[in-house]
Formats: structure tokens, sequence, C-alpha cells
């Protein structure tokens, strides 16, 4: 495929547990920084153990497939007509489907989900629907079609499939998760996640309660389901809505976590699936944000060693080492914690350490980035003017130069804070862990432990546990993973294709996050052959 005339891919999203620093937790859609924005590389976190185990070593349980007859209790929802109607620019389709807010007690209310497509534009034989995400959790997959997906795919696939998406529950569209206003946001985005005494401590406390008090609040319906086995139960209600026998699915970041939760669920459903930036499933929080800030390291090392080679790299001279580098962006930031500075902002807002840091993350997601990045540092080093890191992190964040701000962080919060145990119990056991993460990345490793709080003050208990998932049954499934993708480690992609019974995986050695329609003919050309004719690449192909 001949990417020179597309647009650049999305945010696929895999955000980290409290802000950028943690997990996937990818993420959340408007460009290709935040495609590939949102944690860890095969470089520095190279374990080649068995896929499945645990942070303690031992082994998950697997996700058991659900019968293959449909419950006559869902019966309503599999029936029902999808009623389409023109929606956003030419060729567009938007339609609204109804999925049980409970599946286990189906007459307990809805949840209204909302879905888009552009039918398929060519004369070869019509291959049914494929599915899209772009990760977050909490990443709009109808922003993402509609800006990207169904335009910039390649023609041929966008010629024989239609092209479709659906905003997850509790995301964008449908019923979304809202916890805080603008101006609250504002303050959570600001607040202090290296914290140097016990009343910055308290207060990253407050700030994490405070979230989570909004949340239980203005989302109390929505809470407790919004977990991705409901996401993926969703999407075979629409699938068969479509009319289609089987699921066909391009998942990014986090969308891998839901296409192999569906696989898991209806391996004999499942037709072509792509899973580029995998995710882990068998590992608990504290490992996944572990494992997340050692990638952002890895991407940052080669941020470093590609800086020094420019005559504008704000972070010491071409002979300085990835260390050095790290050691002067770290007193940067320091410096910030103590002083922040101006960066122009309507609504006041300086440039702090914790805004910095996640302006500085994002850019991690893709290389394209880098020279951006740079003109940012330079700036707020040299000339004390903080926009360009500013609007790096509002990028991240979803805010928009009103003060207003998509769910993306809401929603990833509430997916993964369901989804997964908290990482810790409370500020003590994250004084205990913050020497293991800074050893995994001592420029970003503190702020990224202290981010692992953000669920344990969450106002539902979590539902899910760690799992692997075999998927027994299924068709072949194409796992891409990216060797030095900082938010999605490589290792992640290697544990998922051994534990699903017909993984393959693709390889991409190279930097940023995911690896289709972002410039490898080699991986562009693979995927597409799969997509169009089933045919998946070879065990361990590796493209550059």
């Amino acid at each position: 495929m001949d990417t020179r005339c597309s647009p650049s891919p999305p945010p696929a999203r895999s955000l980290p547990a409290r802000r950028p620093s943690r997990p996937p937790a990818a993420s959340r859609a408007t460009a290709r920084v935040a495609a590939a924005l949102l944690a860890a590389s095969a470089l520095l976190v190279s374990g080649c153990g068995a896929g499945g185990r645990g942070s303690d070593g031992t082994m998950a349980a697997a996700l058991a497939a659900l019968p293959m007859s449909t419950p006559s209790a869902l019966s309503p929802y599999y029936t029902q007509k999808l009623s389409w109607r023109k929606c956003g620019a030419t060729g567009f389709e938007c339609a609204t489907m109804k999925v049980p807010l409970d599946y286990d007690k189906p007459g307990s209310g809805d949840i209204k989900l909302a879905v888009s497509r552009k039918k398929a534009t060519g004369k070869g034989r019509p291959l049914g629907s494929l599915l899209v995400n772009p990760g977050g959790p909490g990443g709009s997959a109808i922003g993402y079609l509609q800006s990207f997906a169904a335009l910039g795919y390649p023609a041929e696939v966008r010629a024989r499939y239609d092209m479709v998406a659906v905003d997850p529950r509790g995301v964008a569209r449908s019923e979304p998760v809202e916890c805080l206003d603008g101006r609250q946001m504002d303050a959570f985005t600001q607040t202090d996640v290296t914290p140097d005494d016990a009343r910055e401590k308290d207060a990253l406390v407050g700030a994490d309660r405070k979230f989570a008090e909004g949340c239980g609040k203005h989302s109390a319906r929505l809470l407790r389901h919004v977990s991705t086995v409901e996401a993926a139960r969703d999407m075979d209600v629409l699938r068969e809505l479509l009319g289609d026998r089987k699921l066909n699915y391009v998942g990014a970041s986090y969308g891998t976590f839901l296409g192999a939760t569906y696989a898991g669920l209806f391996p004999h459903r499942t037709g072509r699936l792509v899973l580029d930036g995998a995710m882990d499933p068998s590992l608990d929080a504290r490992q996944l944000n572990l494992d997340q800030t050692a990638g952002f390291e890895t991407a940052f090392k080669a941020f470093s060693a590609d800086c020094v080679k420019r005559a504008d790299c704000p972070l010491d001279g071409k002979d300085a080492t990835p260390a050095q580098v790290g050691d002067r962006l770290e007193r940067f930031f320091r410096a910030l914690d103590a002083h922040p500075i101006p960066a122009g902002d309507a609504d006041g807002r300086l440039l702090t350490e914790s805004l910095a840091t996640t302006g500085v993350i994002a850019a991690m997601y893709d290389e394209s980035t880098w020279e951006r990045l740079r003109e940012a540092l330079n700036s707020a080093m040299d000339e004390k003017d903080g926009a360009g890191l500013l609007s790096l992190s509002d990028s991240y964040y979803e805010r928009d130069a009103h003060g207003h701000y998509s769910n993306l962080m809401m929603a990833n919060a509430a997916v993964n804070c369901l989804d997964l145990p908290p990482a810790f119990d409370g500020p003590e056991q994250v004084e205990k862990a913050v020497p293991e993460f800074e050893k995994a990345s001592p420029v970003f490793g503190p702020s990224l432990a202290w981010s692992s709080l953000n669920c344990t003050y969450w106002p539902v208990r979590a539902t899910g546990e760690p799992h692997r998932i075999e998927a027994k049954g299924a068709a072949p499934i194409v796992v891409v993973g990216t060797t030095r993708d900082p938010a999605t480690p490589y290792r992640w992609a290697r544990s998922l294709t051994r534990q699903l019974s017909s993984g393959r995986l693709l390889t991409y050695d190279g930097d940023g996050h995911t690896a289709y329609g972002r410039g490898s003919s080699c991986i562009d050309s693979a995927i597409d052959i799969y997509l169009l004719r089933g045919t998946p690449p070879a065990q361990g192909k590796r493209c550059t």
C-alpha cells in the first residue's frame, strides 16, 4: 500500500494509569500525536518468560468462551433494527443501538450506543463490515473512523469493506462517563505527581479521591458496567445487526485488548482480527504500569539519541549520552516543580512539572513529533515560554482552546479501574515501589509510580482479574508489535501471541506507538493481504 497521500493516523491509545504516565492504558483520537499517544518496549524489558504469567509468577486463568447459542433473554437486542441516517461528512451514516446495561440481568435497563459506518466504495466482492477501534480505553472509535480509518485506510480495503465503528459504552457519544468539569480537570491535570513531603502526598491523594468521587456522583449507573468484557459483548450484538456471520476487526493499543477479549468470548464468530500495539491481558495493574514505565524510557532513549545529533537539541551537545540527556530533563522538571513558568494560556495556567511531563510523554508516541518536542523544550528551557509543552499536554488530554475536555480520561479510568484491581492500596505502597519504577525509568519512573494510585479510591470494586486469552477455535489472529513502542511494550505482543491458539506475530522494528498505516510498506502489505484474502503473514515475520 502506498501511504504517501493518506492522512496521518490519529491516536491509537493506550493511556497510562492516571495521566500520560500510566498505562492505558492506551489510547485516547484527533491527530497523529494523539494516535501515537498513549506504555513499554522490548529493548528495555526483554524478558522471555512464558506468556500468561502475572507479576507474582503464577499462571493466570484463561478467559472462558461464552455458549455458541444466544440466550433467549438477549434476543430483543440481537434482533433490533438499526435506523441509519446521514451524518458527518459525505458518505457517512449513523445509527443508535441498544444493549443491556447488565448482561446478567438484561431486564435491568439499557444503554444506547452510537454507531457509524461508511459503506464499501468498490466493485469487488463485498467482504462485509470491518470494525475499528483506536484504543484508550476512552478513545472515540467514531471519531477515529470519520477522521481517519474510513478515509485513510488503503483504497482496496475501503472498496471491499463497510468501515464501521461503535463508541464503547461510557465513551464519547455512547452515554459518556462524566466526572469533573473543565476547571476541575485543569486542577486535576496540574496536580503534583512527584510529591516531596506529606502535604504534597495528601494533595495528590485528595485529587485522586475527588476525581473518583466525581465519577461516582455523575455516572453512578454506568460505573459498574463499562468493562472490556461488556464492550466486547456489545460488539457481538453489533456484528449480528450488521448481518455479518463473523466479526472482522482492526484494533490498536487498548483496542487489541478489546479485540482479543471478543475472540476469547466468541472464538467461532471471530473473523479477520488485527491487533496492533498489543496489550497483555495476563498482567496485573502494577506490572502493566511498570512495563509501560520502562517503555517510555526506551522511547525517550531513542529520542535522546536522535536529539543529540541535531543542532537544535536543547538537551546537551552532540557527544552527550542518553543518561546525560535524561539528567538535564530531570533538572528541568525539578526547576518547574519549584517555579512553574508562563505558557501564554488564556485561562492563566502555568507550565507545571506535571503538565511538562505529560507534554514530553505525549511526544514519545510518534517520532514525527520529536521536532515539535525539541522546539517546545527550547522555548521552555531557554526563553521560559511553556506554550509548546502545554499544547502537547492539552493534545494528550484532549482539552480544547475553550477549556473543555473530551471524556477520554474519565472513560479511561472507569474502564481500567473495573478491568483490574488497583496497582497499589495506598501511598505507603507507592513509596516502597518508587525505587523499582525509578530503575525502569530515571526520567519518568517516580511520576508514573505515583500516577498508579488512580484506581485506589475508585467507588466501585473491580470485576476483572488478570487472565490469559486463548480463543481456541478462532481463525488466525494477527498480532502486531513494535520493538520500541512506548505505550504497549513489544514483549506484550509476544506474550499475547503465545496465549492465542491461532496468534501470528508480525513485528515492526522501529519507533512509535502501533505500526499499521505509519509508513512501513512491509507492515501495511502484510495486513492488507490478510484483510483482503484472509492469508496471515508467516509466523515471526519482521518488517522495518
